[in-house]
Order: C-alpha cells, then structure tokens, then sequence
C-alpha cells in the first residue's frame, strides 16, 4: 500500500493512493497525521479502512513530504563504499567509521514531491544526493539489530540535497544540510509488507533525465537495523521519525569539474519498489 500526506480543501490529511485517487483515511481511523497513524495499532488495519474512506482525485490534491513534521530526520553519512571513496578521492580526509556517522535535519528543510528544490542566496553549491528514507513506525530506546525490521512501518524516495560549502564550513555538516526546503521526500511511503525486509532495491538519481547516481541497498556499509539500533541508542525513536540511510557514488562535488543544481533543472530520484521523487530546482527569492 501506498500512503502519503496531503493538503485538500485547506486541511491536512493523509490516505491511500490507489491508482489515480487518493482515499482518506484521517477520518476512517481517527488519526490526524499519518506519523500518529503508523505507530497506532490501527496501521495493522489499513486495509479494511480503506472502504471507509473517501476517494480524492490525485490531481485534486497538494502532496506533503511524507511525514510533514516529523519529531527526528536522522541521517546517515557516507554510508555507501563508493560514494566514500569518491568523497576520498575528491580531497575529503575520512576514515571509515566503526558507527555508523549521523547527523540530523530539520522539517523545515524538506520538501514534497513536485515541489521546487530552493537553491539558497548564500550559495551555487547545491548538491543532489538519492537516498532511501525508512519511516519508523513503532518507536523505541535501545532497539536491537535484530528485532529492528519490527520498528520499520514503511519506505520512501529523499533527495537529501546539500549545500556544499556550508557544509564544508566545519567537520559538522549539518549547516549544510539544513537549508530551508532543499531536501525532498515523497512521494508516498511503501508499507513494509510490500518490501521485504533486506531486499535489495536499485536507486537512481537522474538531473534533467541524465543519470548521475545508479546503486542499489545492498552496498550500504551499514544497514537499515544497524542504523536503527544505532539511533535508538542515542534516541527514543518516535513513531513517524525518519531514517535517512546515505547516498551511492555520482553526486557533483567529486566531478571535475564539480557540477551542481541550479534553478530550471529538474531532479528525480527513483526506487525500486517505491517510486519515482521528482522536484524542479528554483532559486531563492
């Protein structure tokens, strides 16, 4: 099942996407957010609600980034080999790490799928990076590895875009990723049951239909549970939280010469399994 949330008749909503429709589910179960919806015991229930719900034309409607507001965005650094190495090889000095590196976002810099990607005033150097976001569904403190499949309610596509000079300013790179709509997220979460836990999903990022990033899950250097028992560590997770979990090799600061997103481009990252997340770039105001 698909799920997204949504802006209709002014209000904040969540559904199903089936086909070309949405249908409502914020009335039929009693939730008003879908983070509040994924972490109750009435997400084991999705299908029967759907007869209950009100069918939407997706037209109608204005997607949110997935979870709207969620409580942490924890994202993971460097966390596929070969985009570690490229990073290596463009003059980054990083040793791999025995845990996995983490750094936070903030709601605020997300974006829907469909929205413009904001390029700030403050810098050229605005990155893509395709990633798949995992959204956690029943929360927790010190989650182990291996019931951690347990926690995940679903999967999605992130653009977990970077401004590269800011984020070059320190060792910290969270200045550089927490520029106000630059990362996107959407368009919809895949339930788990549709994706099996482990399988290897191919991702793309394509700029202006040229593919800049090809990889697939399986070459995270750390995987989905070991993000999570990891951040569980240093956080009770909350339902609706979401896990970034690190990009494949191909974005443009490592090119020669490096190569970046500016406005009238048009960026897509694209998961097997889950979909396609499509943003055009715009500049700041």
């Amino acid at each position: 099942m698909k799920l997204a949330s949504y802006r209709h008749a002014d209000q904040e909503r969540f559904g199903a996407v089936v086909d070309d429709t949405v249908i409502d589910l914020t009335d039929a179960s009693g939730h008003p957010t879908l983070a509040s919806f994924v972490g109750s015991a009435d997400y084991a229930k999705r299908d029967a609600l759907i007869a209950q719900g009100t069918a939407v034309p997706l037209s109608e409607v204005t997607l949110l980034p997935v979870i709207p507001r969620p409580e942490k965005i924890v994202c993971s650094v460097r966390n596929y080999m070969d985009h570690h190495q490229e990073a290596v090889a463009a003059g980054l000095k990083r040793e791999l790490s025995e845990f996995p590196p983490v750094f936070l976002r903030v709601w605020r810099s997300q974006v829907a799928h469909g929205q413009p990607i904001i390029r700030p005033k403050a810098s050229e150097s605005l990155d893509w990076e395709g990633e798949l976001a995992v959204i956690i569904g029943r929360g927790g403190r010190d989650i182990p590895a291996e019931s951690a499949w347990d926690h995940v309610a679903g999967y999605s596509c992130y653009n977990d875009a970077s401004v590269r000079d800011f984020q070059f300013h320190a060792k910290q790179i969270a200045a550089g990723k927490n520029f106000e709509s630059t990362g996107g997220f959407g368009p919809w979460m895949v339930t788990g049951d549709e994706i099996a836990p482990g399988q290897v999903l191919k991702l793309e990022t394509r700029l202006n239909d040229e593919v800049v990033q090809s990889g697939d899950t399986g070459q995270m250097i750390f995987d989905v549970p070991q993000l999570i028992a990891y951040a569980s560590t240093i956080f009770t997770l909350s339902p609706g939280d979401v896990i970034v979990t690190g990009t494949p090799a191909g974005v443009g600061f490592s090119r020669k010469p490096p190569r970046f997103m500016k406005p009238g481009d048009v960026v897509e990252v694209e998961i097997e399994g889950i979909g396609v997340l499509r943003n055009p770039v715009a500049q700041q105001a």
